[in-house]
């Protein structure tokens, strides 16, 4: 630890293995420090006596659920939004060599006590039963003005201006109902809660139609899944920096961020060693967390989220026994700020044992009994073998890192995909670097 880096990064979550991956590709040399024994932080994938260990401390894993080697059950549920930034990043740097995915069956909405399938095209969208007939007819005529929607062409804008007019201008002039409103919103621009319906329309235009061509690229549903877990994902990132000359140590508790007397970053000292660095990127646990440390307040608690993790026997009711699948319950639907969001995959992602599922339930909490809050959603999953709840504080940084060089990521959050953690990527990577992160388009392959 006796060479000085260009930076070190604390934490091996996916955000900051992101990171160390691309910096180390860009020539920096990068070493990359994890107080855990594991890959993956926050967003690592467990087997069975890990997650044992970490929500019943004491307890076996009972034998019946199989081999503890079989499961890899993710800490934070998220899926791949296939023509998503997250792609991008994946095909950029090449990681997809290390990583085989596969779909997830099946993307579905709850309306009025009942799960239906999500309409993504105009002719799912005419068969759906989420709307009636003359609803169907507007419906069929709002997706046809996304799809020909040209920025060059005014004779396809129709009267809006998707920079000026808001979203809610956009819905009237169609004339959608609420319940379309709630499905197009939640279920397709993937938005947590309804803020987005007064400001302009630019921003939904792009979730829906990046939904829209994600379900056309390889059918089933907008989503695609690594197999053996989400904790694949930042272990591929720390191969792509190590084969670019990044350092790793796990299992290495870090005891003091170093600066010098005008609070600069000089470098990180774990036991009696300190590590010399030009930069530190890290996640929140190792800043404070929420409280101060060298009477500085580096990162502060935004909200909390809410998450069990659901062990089933059989896949969940009415989802078409899909093997995998996403279900949202928009927050109008159960009187709520925020919708509640079920993942779930199983075997089929070599993820838990054979005739397992694991279901996600997660949302943002919004009163002082939680547990209640994802009870509309546990309620979906049919017969529950086993449930793990964690309630995790949601913290972003208080400064932007430039002045002193200590650049912290958030926290992952509620959303059901990976496209605001690449957004934390590419806003820390610009106040690192000083420049945009410029990535490549090309397509992922995906096992049928």
């Amino acid at each position: 630890m006796d060479e000085e880096y260009d930076v070190v990064v604390l934490g091996t979550g996916l955000t900051e293995c992101i990171l160390s991956g691309l910096l180390s590709k860009e020539g920096k040399k990068v070493l990359h420090m994890d107080r855990n024994d594991y890959y993956g932080g926050d967003s690592a994938s467990l087997n069975l006596t890990q997650l044992y260990r970490k929500f019943r401390p004491g307890q076996e894993p009972p034998s019946e659920l199989g081999r503890d080697r079989d499961y890899a059950v993710d800490l934070i549920p998220k899926f791949i939004i296939a023509s998503g930034e997250m792609t991008q990043i994946l095909v950029h740097t090449d990681v997809t060599r290390y990583l085989e995915f596969k779909q997830i069956a099946g993307s579905f909405v709850y309306r009025d006590g009942k799960i239906s399938k999500v309409p993504s095209t105009e002719m799912e969208a005419v068969r759906s039963p989420l709307m009636g007939l003359f609803e169907k007819r507007r419906a069929k005529k709002f997706f046809e003005f996304l799809q020909n929607w040209k920025d060059e062409d005014p004779a396809t804008h129709q009267g809006i201006d998707l920079d000026k007019d808001s979203m809610k201008t956009v819905y009237e002039k169609f004339g959608l109902e609420p319940g379309t409103q709630d499905f197009v919103g939640h279920a397709m621009a993937l938005y947590l809660d309804d803020d987005y319906i007064t400001k302009p329309a630019r921003a939904a235009y792009n979730r829906i139609v990046l939904y829209t061509s994600s379900m056309a690229r390889y059918g089933k549903s907008p989503y695609i899944y690594p197999l053996y877990g989400l904790g694949e994902l930042p272990q591929s990132f720390a191969r792509l920096s190590a084969i670019y000359g990044g350092t790793y140590m796990l299992d290495k508790p870090i005891d003091e961020i170093v600066t010098d007397d005008q609070g600069k970053f000089v470098g990180v000292r774990s036991g009696g060693e300190t590590v010399k660095a030009k930069q530190v990127i890290g996640d929140p646990s190792y800043f404070g967390a929420g409280k101060q440390t060298d009477g500085k307040l580096r990162v502060v608690e935004e909200s909390k989220v809410i998450r069990a993790i659901c062990v089933l026997k059989h896949p969940i009711p009415e989802t078409d026994d899909s093997d995998s699948c996403q279900i949202i319950i928009p927050q109008n639907q159960v009187g709520r700020r925020n919708d509640i969001y079920i993942a779930m995959v199983s075997s089929t992602h070599n993820v838990c044992a054979k005739g397992i599922h694991i279901a996600i339930v997660s949302t943002i909490v919004e009163t002082d009994k939680p547990e209640l809050e994802i009870a509309p959603g546990l309620k979906l999953l049919g017969t529950i073998h086993d449930k793990f709840v964690s309630i995790t504080p949601v913290y972003t940084p208080t400064t932007t890192g430039q002045d002193d060089n200590i650049f912290i990521t958030q926290s992952y959050d509620a959303t059901s995909h990976f496209e605001t953690v690449v957004e934390d990527v590419q806003d820390v990577w610009k106040r690192v670097t000083g420049s945009d992160l410029v990535l490549k388009k090309q397509e992922v392959e995906v096992q049928q």
